[in-house]
C-alpha cells in the first residue's frame, strides 16, 4: 500500500495554499512542517511538498519521464463537482476540461474492474 507521496515544488507558499485546500478538503490534517516543507497525512499515508535546494528544473512537465498526475477519490458526483466548482479559486485548474468529469476514462465506475 501507499505510504507517503513527496512533491518537489518551485514555490512553497503557493504550494502550502493549494496542497494545503485540496488535502484538506478530501480530509486530510497537517501532518509535518519544516523550513522547506509541509506534510498532510490521512490514516497512514501522508503526502508531502517540498522546496528542495537539489532541484534541477524550476517546474514540472507531465510530458517527461516521471510522473504525470496523482488522482485520488474525492467521494460522490455531488461532493467531486463542488470541489471541481472551488477549485479554480485555489490555483486548480482541470486537467482536460472539456472532458470532465471522466478525462478520457470510463463514464461508469464499474467499467474500471
Amino acid at each position: 500500500m501507499l505510504h507517503h507521496i513527496e512533491l518537489w515544488v518551485p514555490d512553497l507558499p503557493r504550494a502550502v495554499r493549494e496542497w494545503g485546500w485540496l488535502l484538506g478538503r478530501l480530509g486530510c490534517g497537517p501532518y509535518q512542517e519544516w523550513e522547506h516543507g509541509r506534510s498532510w497525512r490521512l490514516g497512514p499515508t501522508y503526502l508531502v511538498v517540498e522546496q528542495s535546494p537539489a532541484m534541477s528544473a524550476a517546474g514540472h512537465d507531465r510530458m517527461r519521464p516521471g510522473l504525470n498526475h496523482l488522482a485520488f477519490h474525492a467521494g460522490p458526483p455531488a461532493w467531486v463537482d463542488a470541489l471541481a466548482a472551488e477549485a479554480p479559486d485555489h490555483g486548480w485548474r482541470p486537467l482536460i476540461a472539456d472532458r470532465y468529469p471522466y478525462a478520457g476514462g470510463p463514464a461508469d465506475p464499474r467499467q474500471l474492474r
